[in-house]
């Protein structure tokens, strides 16, 4: 499945978005000339996405359900000639007070250099370039080295928001790169794998959830993403109801900035999943190692999971197991995580290598070795009990999906789904602020206020810690939420707020398109 080139904005934003997408788009093209002297060849676009259920297992090689949004990144990118001696990049942004304009060299030799433990916003363009360069390397030989460009960045996904900006930025570079070396084809699957491996290169370990969510869907569908045996993603249509099930965001304006924080919050939390992996694997004494797979650290939960009913019950591919049997292994896991990781105030590196039959440094060099992170205790029990019981909520979520309840007449019980679906995201929010603890207050509130205005669902999405929330929410109820929202929420917390600030804060979803390559014409649309 390759990535669509767009005619027209109405191939890519919904109708009611047009006016001011149009507006947008056009001052980006008529920004490029000013900036370079030149109009632009074409523009490189990935959206942002919300995560609707399925959070923080996507690293564990667990099933998730996001959407895209509107919300976006945007590059107009004109192409150097291939005769020029060295590749050299250009990069400005609309906005240049927050985001200077840098220019750097693509090495003729080795990869981009990026200094993963500084903040600089050009470091998601040079890993869009690493893995574009890698991937054009294994196509045209080791020689390849990219074109020299002119870029011009525009972004409406908020930073630190929870709605996957750094994901966004990465597959709009990584695009942008592979157009502008002449891929005339690019494979929605080859573009998905080579950004998530990219954006570890600034430092931030994400499954691939993100990124999926950027590339696949199309407009008017969810996305149901699966990480083993290989990535692959579904489009889900949510079914109709009366009223109509909305998903409204909502921005805490607490920013959470993965790669500031990732030592003790995210990156942590994946070095205690896949340390999770490899204790049960030892506890319950399989006889193989666990199978080296696309977590970040190389083994995930998946793969023990898999492994361990291998083992145990004789199911060589677990990927053919039936739904119902999945959600009855997962129960099982639920149980023996309980009983046999019972320490709820973590354990130590020491306890850690005991339990694996190996040295203290070798847990630094295999788990603590490959990016930052800052613990005395880790904390598996917990980590591993939420993995599991959302790996379950979001099969019990696709169940609902496809097999809506019905009332006597044979047609939806929209009340009944709602009100199913609703649950299961409110588990979630549950499990993150107390098992996972990767919610935060704010998020809490929001969550309250909307269940007391008529939410049926609500919990945080994106990697937490602050950014934004997710609420399934009737039609019917919607301005109602977001009258509560704005006066006890809002108001009393940001009182100088702009009505411009405030409608930036709300969001009310439609799933939105994948990413897409615009052909410009004469410098304009």
């Amino acid at each position: 499945m390759e990535i669509p080139t767009a005619t027209s904005l109405a191939d890519i934003y919904p109708e009611a978005s047009l006016p001011i997408q149009k507006s947008r788009w056009q001052a980006l093209l008529t920004k490029f000339e000013q900036t370079y002297g030149r109009t632009a060849d074409f523009v490189s676009r990935s959206p942002g996405r919300v995560n609707i259920i399925g959070e923080h297992i996507d690293y564990s090689l667990y099933e998730v359900i996001p959407m895209a949004i509107t919300a976006d990144v945007l590059m107009a990118v004109a192409v150097h000639p291939s005769s020029e001696k060295t590749s050299k990049v250009r990069l400005a942004n609309v906005h240049p007070e927050k985001f200077p304009t840098r220019d750097f060299e693509i090495p003729s030799q080795g990869e981009i250099p990026i200094d993963a433990t500084t903040h600089e916003w050009t470091n998601y363009f040079k890993a869009g370039i690493r893995g574009a360069s890698k991937l054009l390397q294994d196509k045209r030989g080791s020689g390849f080295v990219s074109v020299g460009m002119d870029v011009l960045v525009d972004g409406t996904v908020p930073s630190g928001g929870g709605l996957s900006s750094s994901a966004a930025f990465v597959c709009t570079s990584a695009l942008a790169v592979m157009k502008a070396n002449g891929e005339e084809v690019v494979d929605k699957t080859e573009l998905t794998e080579l950004a998530i491996v990219s954006e570890r290169a600034v430092g931030v370990n994400s499954g691939g959830m993100d990124q999926s969510a950027s590339v696949f869907p199309v407009r008017g569908s969810a996305l149901y993403v699966s990480f083993k045996p290989s990535l692959t993603a579904k489009n889900v249509t949510i079914p109709n109801t009366d009223p109509e099930i909305t998903f409204v965001i909502a921005q805490s304006f607490v920013v959470s900035n993965k790669q500031v924080t990732a030592p003790v919050c995210y990156n942590l939390r994946v070095v205690e999943c896949t340390i999770a992996a490899a204790c049960l694997a030892k506890i319950f004494r399989l006889q193989h190692p666990l199978p080296k797979d696309a977590g970040p650290l190389g083994i995930s939960l998946k793969g023990f999971h898999d492994a361990y009913f291998e083992e145990k019950e004789g199911i060589k591919d677990n990927s053919q197991t039936s739904v119902p049997d999945l959600q009855k292994q997962l129960e099982a896991l639920i149980d023996l995580t309980d009983d046999y990781l019972p320490q709820t105030h973590g354990y130590s590196r020491e306890e850690i290598a005991q339990i694996l039959g190996i040295t203290t440094g070798d847990v630094e060099k295999q788990f603590l070795s490959s990016f930052p992170v800052r613990a005395e205790r880790f904390l598996l029990r917990q980590r591993a009990l939420h993995v599991f019981t959302e790996a379950l909520r979001v099969l019990q979520f696709m169940d609902l999906l496809l097999e809506p309840p019905t009332s006597a007449d044979g047609k939806t019980d929209s009340k009944a789904l709602m009100k199913q679906l609703g649950d299961l995201m409110n588990e979630t929010q549950d499990s993150c602020r107390d098992v996972y603890e990767c919610s935060c207050p704010e998020i809490d509130e929001l969550c309250r206020l909307a269940r007391s205005a008529g939410a049926h669902g609500s919990r945080l999405t994106g990697a937490g810690w602050g950014g934004c929330s997710v609420h399934l929410v009737p039609a019917d109820k919607v301005d109602r939420v977001k009258e509560v929202w704005e006066n006890e929420y809002y108001r009393k917390r940001f009182a100088d707020m702009t009505p411009e600030r405030l409608e930036e804060a709300i969001v009310v979803s439609r799933p939105g398109s994948g990413s897409c390559v615009y052909r410009v014409q004469g410098g304009s649309l």
